[in-house]
């Protein structure tokens, strides 16, 4: 089955007539993707809604229509800017394979605002699209239901709500185990199973006499009224967990109110002022130890150039007096040394000679340290002493003073964002008033929930008295009907359906182990960690999925990213098309949500281009985005793209062909 065209008149955003044409069939190697891009909100699940209007009609699930009647739906569905004389139309034309050979039809649906019988008229068309196919009219929910049943649909036409929905789901939801069931052959089962307690009940009345048959009439109407109390406490127990799910969004938002607009902070406001004190009164400590440090020898340090001039000329003159006092005591020796040499017998010519000698030597001895100007300094070796103690307290000062100017820059700048906290706080008034808030949603949740307790218990109740009442009824059917012949009839069937039972069994078995085996490669294929999982084991009842190790272990879901669960919900969607068996299109709204981007990119390349012979995508540009489409443009996976334009001033999208964000 293919879908060839898809056109659009009045229908939701969609003014006019807009034809999209859904033929991947545009070369001798046919590329599966069609792609449609827009914006939330834009009219890509209006498209998708259309398909399962125009295939399913009324018995279409389309995610706009929730409780609303078919009538209703229906005028929710004219464009806003079509005039009463105007028809909403919509036409799907899809071609299939029929007695070998293929075969086109266009389904027509069209209605008017406010319809006088609350229907659409429905009309076939066949090859050349002129002449009607009357006789498929009448016919065409058991036709349709042969090339696609609406029980298997949604594993062909779904959208990433649904992929999120069975991805964060310990059990698949209600829509996707009924496909589930449709897939595996268990509605048929039921439906036998039905009929075989209603001929049972049938000849249990052809058996009893007047009075048998009033007791039977008796429990059989108890039996009625318990399955009636049934069906509308399980519609409590499901509107009852809605509620829930409301309130519990309203505690979250509540609560959110409550932190974002101080609440949390002016709980703590004390705290927060407490500290801020405490921050203030140590920056307070640290100026005042910068007071004292500028009080002493701190200010020397705006003259240390001066400083090390004071230093250098108090060495300098030290170094000149003492070579004087050196000069003196030489000149001294000398003069003593001369004396003792006049004594011996030494020439007058050699005395004169020493004499000149030790005059020079001192002469030049002195001549090398001669200052170039007078001493002025005039400092002791003792007071040089204190002036290098004093440059080693200054630089320890200097030291001090910049670590307490670090540490005075952080404590201003803790105190303004402590201030900026406690400005933020909600003042009282405001502060109970988000209290309450969050208060009242948190009793109203609790509540919420005890109610939806209470009804679920409730049905947990009737579960067993209907059990009780059929048991009843078995048995006096047992003890008070002789007829051997309806009897037998009676005995037959219950053993019939023990056979079902043990039949439906084993064919959920058997094709479980199938689709276990398909969803586990479909998994390990769009997955990068080919190491993470060895075995998918799917349960008979719930049909939910456990995954195992090499080892043989169970791998928790929650131990799997949020986008590894959407490609396991990916692979169970793919695993169950496989397995089904059906050659169909492919329709995903919103189709890569909440994916890092190596998932992206495995889904992208493996299961678009794989996922079925013709694969309709409707996606934002964050989804499918630049990168997305070059890759599906390169490996020519894309037939034929399509931009769905939405102008917010008049509410209204327009189909641009051969467009798309990029």
């Amino acid at each position: 089955m293919i879908f060839l065209e898809l056109v659009l008149q009045n229908f939701g955003p969609y003014s006019g007539r807009q034809v999209i044409n859904l033929d991947p069939r545009i070369a001798e190697n046919p590329h599966p993707i069609l792609l449609l891009g827009g914006m939330n909100g834009g009219g890509k699940t209006t498209l998708m809604d259309a398909i399962r209007l125009a295939l399913y009609g009324q018995r279409a699930q389309c995610s706009t229509r929730g409780n609303l009647s078919y009538s209703d739906f229906l005028n929710q569905c004219v464009n806003s800017k079509a005039t009463p004389a105007e028809k909403t139309r919509i036409e799907l034309l899809f071609e299939h394979i029929e007695d070998d050979q293929p075969v086109k039809y266009r389904i027509v649906r069209t209605w008017e605002k406010n319809p006088k019988d609350g229907k659409d008229a429905l009309g076939i068309l066949g090859d050349d699209d002129t002449w009607p196919v009357d006789y498929l009219i009448s016919i065409w929910d058991d036709y349709i239901e042969n090339l696609l049943p609406l029980g298997i649909s949604n594993l062909f036409l779904f959208d990433g709500e649904q992929v999120k929905e069975l991805a964060e789901q310990e059990t698949p939801p209600p829509i996707v185990v009924e496909a589930i069931r449709g897939l595996l052959g268990l509605e048929l089962a039921d439906k036998l199973a039905v009929d075989l307690d209603v001929l049972i009940t049938r000849k249990r009345k052809e058996m009893a006499d007047t009075k048998d048959l009033a007791n039977l009439e008796d429990i059989e109407k108890k039996l009625l009224q318990q399955q009636e109390d049934y069906q509308v406490t399980e519609q409590e127990l499901a509107n009852l967990k809605n509620q829930v799910e409301s309130l519990e969004t309203i505690q979250r938002e509540a609560l959110d109110k409550f932190v974002s607009e101080g609440g949390k902070i002016a709980a703590e406001r004390s705290q927060l002022e407490d500290k801020q004190k405490e921050k203030a009164a140590a920056l307070e400590a640290i100026r005042q130890s910068l007071c004292e440090l500028a009080a002493e020898i701190l200010p020397l340090a705006l003259i240390p150039n001066l400083l090390s001039q004071v230093q250098t000329q108090g060495a300098s003159e030290f170094r000149n007096q003492q070579v004087q006092l050196a000069r003196d005591v030489l000149i001294e020796r000398d003069k003593r040394l001369l004396e003792w040499i006049t004594q011996l017998t030494i020439a007058a010519e050699q005395v004169d000679k020493i004499q000149a000698f030790l005059a020079e030597d001192v002469d030049s001895l002195y001549a090398s340290s001669l200052q170039s100007e007078a001493p002025w300094l005039l400092a002791d070796e003792e007071s040089l002493s204190q002036l290098d103690n004093v440059r080693y307290h200054l630089k320890s000062a200097c030291n001090t003073a910049k670590q307490h100017l670090v540490n005075l820059k952080n404590l201003e700048e803790e105190i303004i964002t402590l201030e900026r906290q406690v400005q933020t706080a909600a003042e009282p008034e405001a502060y109970k008033k988000l209290r309450d808030a969050v208060e009242d949603s948190q009793k109203e949740v609790v509540q919420a929930k005890a109610k939806y307790e209470t009804t679920r218990q409730k049905l947990a109740a009737l579960t067993d008295a209907i059990e009780i009442t059929k048991k009843e009824l078995n048995d006096y059917t047992d003890k008070s009907i002789k007829h051997k012949n309806r009897e037998h009839i009676i005995t037959s069937a219950s053993k019939v359906q023990e056979t079902l039972k043990m039949f439906r069994e084993k064919l959920t078995l058997r094709k479980l182990n199938k689709l276990e085996e398909e969803v586990k490669n479909c998994f390990l294929y769009l997955l990068h960690k080919s190491d993470l999982v060895f075995r998918i084991a799917i349960d008979t009842k719930t049909f939910a999925l456990s995954l195992f190790d090499f080892d043989g272990k169970q791998v928790p879901k929650h131990r799997l990213s949020a986008g590894e669960k959407q490609l396991l919900a990916i692979a169970f969607l793919w695993g169950l098309a496989k397995v089904s068996g059906l050659r169909l299109p492919v329709a995903i709204d919103t189709p890569l949500g909440r994916l890092d981007s190596s998932h992206r990119q495995n889904l992208v390349e493996k299961y678009f281009p794989a996922a079925s012979h013709q694969v309709i995508l409707l996606s934002t540009d964050t989804e499918i985005g630049k990168k997305e489409v070059e890759t599906l443009r390169n490996n020519e996976a894309i037939a034929r793209e399509y931009l769905l334009k939405y102008d917010s001033s008049t509410r209204q999208t327009t189909v641009m062909e051969n467009q798309y964000f990029w």
